[in-house]
């Protein structure tokens, strides 16, 4: 992963070995760490709200972010609009966000094993049923709780696309 320009002190936007130093700065320190994941493509409000009440539930909120071929995975060869380090950075220029790892797979569960969040939030579309496998063995062998966050109403990427693709 590309991130050399974006490596001063300023930055958030870590690689897994750095988050994963942090993380262990954190429990050190008696802190519980909040992770969740996705494309966050083109943000809008209810990126905005699921990100802040996810940051509520904890002392520190990493967001790992899909690589632009993960997104292209999940979401198809038009897809990701913003480039994956932009995508980053702008998560963490959000109060809400501490932190981001951009992760090249369509799902995380090397990331999730590795830095072991103690609490893990997804939207409310899914069910633990419904995590990935290898998200969920991951989730499970770090005894992580896995908290469902509901969507808010008329807010996604894939409609906002639509609606810009029908005035252009």
């Amino acid at each position: 992963m590309l991130l050399k320009e974006f490596t001063g002190p300023e930055s958030r936007v870590m690689t897994l070995e750095e988050a994963v130093a942090w993380r262990e700065d954190l429990r050190k320190n008696g802190k519980k760490l909040v992770v969740t994941n996705g494309c966050f493509d083109l943000m809008h409000r209810g990126h905005a709200e699921y990100l802040y009440q996810s940051r509520e539930l904890g002392d520190a909120l990493m967001v790992l972010v899909n690589s632009d071929a993960s997104v292209r995975q999940l979401k198809g060869p038009e897809r990701p609009v913003v480039d994956e380090v932009s995508r980053a950075m702008l998560l963490c220029s959000l109060r809400a966000v501490d932190a981001a790892v951009i992760f090249d797979s369509p799902r995380c569960h090397r990331e999730l094993a590795a830095l072991a969040p103690d609490i893990y939030v997804k939207g409310g579309d899914y069910t633990v049923e419904q995590l990935d496998p290898d998200e969920r063995a991951a989730l499970f062998a770090a005894q992580t709780e896995i908290v469902f966050k509901p969507f808010v109403t008329g807010f996604s990427t894939t409609r906002l696309l639509e609606r810009i693709k029908a005035v252009m």
